[in-house]
């Protein structure tokens, strides 16, 4: 059956007005400090507006302020690599070692691995085992050092397998990129993506979007509160993650998008190329799927939630989309082919620990836009990303008082063999409790959250303040407390402290 077409509001500018308000609405009751959102539709920019801050000096936000763009990077990406297709210097289904001859994981199988895996996010990689989010390389060399640093990376399945979110995928893209257009990955970008899109307050790298006055980013501390803060946005991810944009700027990528690679008199795609882009490719779940920087799903915002339950979803026109999260910043892109609607958000914070609050703003916009009454935010996030602040909290009291207990009895003289136990028990239950502060660091975390453990104190910075000094005593305070405990257990008398 045909898919319907998504019903539009009684008004268009009635649904602008009150997506607006709606923007109004959510920043106020989160307190969040900056936005923009802009609509296009039929190749025209419909609306733009923005409201609150750009940094904490009470500069105002605008349209076109440059905010990091987190994921939403990928969609611009997508384009430069399918501009190589056409020329015929990248080939959707060659190995990317045809292109790049050094390239390997370890794992035999990463010489199977093809651009369109890395384009459909099915290339096998995972996240957590190819994490560069905390690095804090910007200089023009990171991109390639960053994929060179990937051949000590497992692959967790087969390439073309199975879908598999991992932001190194579009790094290795960019390097291809790079590689047979014979110029950097970021001078590309200006020069064929950018200039020719008029995004003039678009940037490869955040030295640059500084320049041009970007929005600082803004983290949720503690859940209660947000401050302005500093996260790693590494040229290593330019590709993936780390470019800037202004919303109006977004608006003439959707707009290009939507009209099959034109951009007023520009040509930047072919229309068989965007068609590519926006095919779906590989099952993430349910009815989603990825496309080429691109999720794709039913447009279930364009009806009322009865009428797209039990697979009514079917029917209802394909929506395109992408979410950006950083540690400081939140995006979204999304686009109707077969209305010719599309969205763009950006918002210069993040909640990481609940950042289903902010993504309901982006579903939200939509349903406003098509007729419908917007929904409440559901928070889906488990109790251990909600409260890891509060866990790495507890880990640090508990690491300071064993620390204040050990100091005690190592201090103390031992009165016979009571005094030996106590110092024992005092020993094993720091070890434990050391064990434990680095499995969850280590291992349990990291797979928890699929990043390393570098990325989830960078980018998680109310955890990684607390996580750090945890560390800091697991480690370098374990080893010569045991020693000083078995020295002072065979003396039997308090050891002097220098």
């Amino acid at each position: 059956m045909e898919a319907r077409e998504a019903a539009p509001s009684a008004g268009p500018d009635q649904a602008y007005e009150a997506a607006d308000d709606f923007v109004r609405e959510q920043m106020a009751e989160m307190d969040l400090p900056g936005a923009a959102v802009v609509v296009v539709r039929d190749g025209v920019r419909v609306h733009s507006a923005a409201f609150g801050r750009a940094d904490d000096s009470g500069r105002p936000m605008t349209a076109d302020t440059p905010v990091l763009l987190a994921s939403t990077t990928k969609s611009l990406t997508a384009v430069a690599v399918m501009q190589q297709v056409e020329a015929g210097r990248l080939r959707l289904d060659e190995p990317v070692q045809t292109f790049i001859p050094w390239f390997t994981l370890r794992d035999s199988r990463a010489s199977r691995i093809t651009v369109r895996h890395l384009l459909h996010q099915a290339s096998g990689m995972a996240a957590k085992d190819t994490a560069f989010e905390g690095s804090f390389a910007e200089g023009p060399e990171a991109l390639d050092e960053g994929v060179r640093a990937l051949a000590g990376s497992p692959l967790a399945g087969a390439p073309g397998e199975s879908f598999g979110y991992a932001n190194a995928n579009f790094n290795i893209l960019g390097l291809l990129v790079q590689t047979v257009s014979g110029q950097p990955f970021g001078d590309y970008m200006r020069q064929e993506v950018f200039e020719p899109l008029g995004m003039t307050n678009s940037h490869p790298t955040r030295t640059a979007a500084r320049v041009d006055g970007a929005a600082a980013g803004h983290s949720r501390w503690f859940g209660s509160f947000w401050q302005q803060t500093e996260v790693p946005a590494p040229t290593t991810g330019m590709p993936s993650s780390t470019m800037y944009a202004a919303a109006n700027d977004l608006g003439q990528e959707l707009i290009m998008l939507l009209n099959e690679g034109q951009y007023r008199d520009r040509r930047l795609l072919q229309p068989e190329s965007v068609r590519t882009m926006l095919e779906p490719g590989v099952q993430v779940d349910g009815s989603k799927m990825y496309a080429m920087g691109w999720f794709t799903r039913p447009l279930v915002e364009s009806v009322p939630p009865s009428e797209s339950a039990g697979g009514a979803g079917a029917n209802l026109p394909l929506l395109a989309e992408h979410q950006g999260e950083w540690g400081n910043s939140h995006t979204y892109l999304a686009m109707v082919p077969s209305s010719g609607l599309g969205v763009a958000l950006v918002i210069n914070a993040n909640d990481t620990s609940a950042p289903s609050r902010l993504k309901s703003i982006d579903t939200n916009i939509l349903r406003i836009l098509h007729g419908q009454e917007p929904i409440p935010a559901v928070v889906h996030e488990d109790w251990l990303q909600r409260y890891s602040w509060a866990v790495a909290l507890v880990l640090l009291l508990a690491e300071l008082l064993s620390l204040w207990l050990a100091l005690r009895v190592l201090l103390a003289r031992p009165r016979g063999n009571a005094g030996r136990k106590r110092l024992l028990v005092v020993g094993l239950a720091a070890l434990a409790l050391d064990a434990f502060a680095l499995w969850l660091c280590f291992i349990y975390a990291p797979a928890r959250f699929d990043t390393g453990l570098a990325v989830i104190i960078r980018q998680f910075p109310d955890v990684g303040v607390m996580l750090v000094p945890v560390l800091g005593l697991a480690l370098l305070w374990s080893l010569p407390r045991t020693v000083w405990l078995l020295l002072k257990v065979r003396s039997g008398k308090a050891l002097p402290v220098s």
